[in-house]
């Protein structure tokens, strides 16, 4: 939902170790370093910056009061409380506007803090985007309605007890995708798609995964096929008639469903998914199966697996990623290996 609010060797990163004291170089170096060489393409004329030296129990708090209809203003009292627990410094800093979160999060980085998301997903994409920038540390907190870049990393749903398990949590590189310029760090679409998210942005009376269910059923009466035409790793341009196409870095969105099932936050690669042409009743059976990521075992579905992905279409359309309007068409879309570091739970 909208949040208002030449190639280098990899640098190395911190191990994976429990998150009291201060990041050191260690084996996520190698991890980094394969993720870079499984995916050429996506190191053209960048250069992945200097890992700054950040304490792990140094916390900016970046929060979105008004993430999730208000929610993350109203647990950050519990979840000041939960770090503080554990952590040896935590400054809370509330967003102005999404473009304040880029602020906040690069000065966490300079000042050697872990920069802590509190919001939906699209803050997190955003201080996901300027934490890598500043060669910072990124954390996630549920506060927002989707909450599924957490949901992916198996963070329950509850923000103080997401808190209080940051203090077990590891430091690990992972993958940093960008559409049209913009970072990102779930799925980013068009098509049917951009109708739905900008339904669901629009639409203040349902809450959670109930708000995304209702605006791909309302959005259903009005579409019409597009054509979308799709360049695979700078292959030849194929056309792709049907609903949506997707570039995935993580498996969730749209509050819970599991658009790419197979989708890997540190391989190197995307997952890029088109959902073809097929009649609206086809595609309202198909819906139920999201949930499960049983949707990429039909006929109407396909999955393939890229670094780079340049698509345009027939008509206009804006892609959203992490539930916000990111790029206009032609857009290119692309990942970076081993870009972000990360805390998560230590299964994740």
């Amino acid at each position: 939902m909208t949040e208002t609010a030449g190639p280098a060797p990899a640098v190395p990163a911190a191990p994976e170790s429990a998150v009291p004291g201060s990041a050191t170089p260690g084996s996520a170096a190698q991890e980094a370093a394969a993720q870079e060489a499984a995916a050429p393409q996506a190191r053209e004329g960048w250069r992945q910056p200097p890992a700054a030296p950040v304490q792990l129990d140094r916390l900016r708090v970046i929060v979105n009061p008004s993430a999730g209809h208000g929610r993350a203003g109203k647990v950050l009292p519990a979840v000041e409380a939960a770090l503080r627990g554990w952590a040896s410094e935590v400054e809370v800093s509330p967003t102005r506007d999404i473009a304040h979160a880029d602020e906040l999060a690069a000065a966490a980085a300079a000042a050697g803090q872990v920069a802590v998301a509190l919001g939906g997903d699209g803050l997190v994409g955003r201080v996901a985007g300027a934490t890598a920038a500043g060669g910072g540390v990124l954390a996630v907190l549920p506060g927002g309605r989707g909450n599924d870049f957490a949901r992916g990393l198996g963070i329950g749903r509850d923000p103080a007890a997401a808190a209080t398990a940051l203090a077990t949590a590891v430091e690990r590189r992972v993958d940093l995708p960008e559409a049209g310029g913009t970072a990102f760090i779930g799925i980013a679409s068009l098509g049917f798609d951009s109708q739905v998210n900008a339904l669901a942005n629009r639409t203040r009376w349902l809450r959670g995964q109930s708000v995304y269910t209702y605006a791909v059923l309302r959005s259903m009466v009005s579409w019409r096929p597009a054509t979308f035409t799709v360049s695979v790793d700078g292959g030849e341009p194929e056309q792709v008639v049907g609903w949506t196409v997707g570039a995935a870095n993580a498996a969730y969105y749209g509050g819970g469903m599991r658009m790419a099932p197979n989708a890997d936050i540190a391989d190197g690669k995307l997952e890029v998914i088109f959902i073809r042409r097929c009649g609206r009743l086809t595609l309202l059976a198909l819906f139920p199966r999201v949930f499960s990521g049983r949707h990429v075992d039909t006929k109407h579905v396909t999955v393939r697996r890229a670094a780079r992905l340049s698509v345009t279409a027939d008509r206009p359309f804006q892609v959203y990623a992490d539930g916000d309007p990111v790029a206009d068409l032609p857009a290119e879309i692309l990942v970076r290996p081993g870009a972000l570091r990360l805390l998560a739970p230590p299964a994740s």
